[in-house]
């Protein structure tokens, strides 16, 4: 067994899952040393588990792709877990997402895999407590930077409580969308595609590939037509970007984004509709609509 810290330990990993991960709110403010901002891929899943779990919005949890995970408290501790619906037990007795959960030391905590979605989260009363880099705890899959991905048989710390978890009766939050509608702000290149690109983007469906990560989701559809063919300098990059590769196929970059790229930027996805491309599976439909003026 390995620990992610020094701290005494409060989580063991009894099974890990496909990719789990070490997620906050990201680190922002890095992009001009190259550093992606990162965090939560569906940041108000992760917000509303902390709160449900009595932690700021910005504490780090854990962010698992497609559920299958398997926990032991060594002492007891408060979790909450949201995001991708899916089954969850406390011991042997089946247990409630989206309500803080008191689990006695000693319980094996269960994440079931997810029946829509992409990604489950579960915060701990107190929070990850790994250390952090550059102010932030999250794992970076692109740099490397973070805490490395979640193994069987890690030991992971937890801090102190800051606050008692909330009386609710219920904490809704929307299950992940059957087709997406994402909003979209121009440019700053699309003066570089024909005005017949533009129209095709904002009037066909597209679909998310297998081609899907923390880094971004690419889509299949229509190919988008430039009218610019020559090459362009590498150019900041943002969260949300929908970048067009030689192939015409956009890709919509998530947390994990490089800093710049070469090819051009057509629009960018509304901050508040990127948690719904963290959530969506290979096959999912797309469509874009322009982002109302302000």
């Amino acid at each position: 067994m390995s620990r992610l810290s020094h701290e005494d330990p409060v989580l063991e990993v009894v099974r890990a899952g496909v990719r789990t991960t070490v997620q906050d709110l990201g680190r922002p403010g890095f992009a001009h040393l190259g550093v992606p901002r990162s965090g939560a891929a569906d940041a108000g899943a992760l917000r509303l588990a902390n709160r449900l779990a009595g932690n700021p919005p910005g504490a780090a949890g854990l962010e698992i792709l497609l559920g299958g995970v398997r926990l032991r408290a060594t002492r007891a501790v408060t979790l909450a877990v949201t995001g991708a619906p899916c089954a969850v037990t406390v011991g042997d007795r089946p247990a409630d997402p989206g309500f803080p959960l008191a689990v006695p030391a000693g319980a094996h905590v269960t994440i079931g895999r997810a029946t829509a979605g992409l990604r489950v989260y579960l915060a701990a009363g107190g929070g990850i407590a790994v250390p952090p880099v550059l102010g932030s705890r999250s794992t970076d899959t692109l740099s490397g930077l973070g805490p490395r991905p979640v193994r069987d048989g890690d030991l992971l710390p937890v801090g102190p409580v800051t606050g008692p978890p909330p009386a609710v009766d219920v904490a809704p939050y929307p299950p992940p969308a059957g087709e997406l509608r994402l909003r979209v702000w121009l440019g700053p290149r699309d003066d570089w595609f024909t005005a017949s690109a533009r129209d095709t983007l904002f009037s066909s469906e597209y679909r998310v590939s297998a081609e899907t990560d923390r880094i971004g989701a690419r889509l299949t559809g229509p190919a988008l037509a430039r009218a610019v063919d020559g090459e362009l300098p590498s150019e900041g990059l943002v969260l949300g970007a929908i970048q067009v590769p030689a192939n015409g196929q956009p890709l919509i970059f998530l947390a994990d984004h490089p800093t710049t790229g070469g090819y051009p930027v057509i629009g960018v996805v509304d901050p508040a509709d990127i948690g719904l491309v963290g959530q969506a599976r290979p096959g999912t439909p797309v469509r874009f609509t322009p982002a109302p003026h302000r």
